[in-house]
């Protein structure tokens, strides 16, 4: 998970100030969930970010 984690991180590092705040993902349970809620959620690593982590790297976000 470090990696991923690691991989999370850079590309957000890598977004443009005003993209941080779009969508990019959608969680039946949660709701939507942010460019800014991911890094939140992943660098605290909450269940919730392991689980935005798994998503992303399943749809190839990351």
């Amino acid at each position: 998970m470090l990696f991923d984690k690691e991989k999370l991180l850079k590309v957000y590092a890598n977004l443009p100030l005003n993209l941080r705040g779009e969508i990019i993902l959608v969680l039946p349970e949660k709701g939507p969930i942010t460019w800014n809620v991911a890094y939140v959620e992943v660098e605290n690593e909450t269940l919730l970010g392991v689980e935005i982590l798994k998503k992303l790297i399943e749809l190839n976000i990351i």
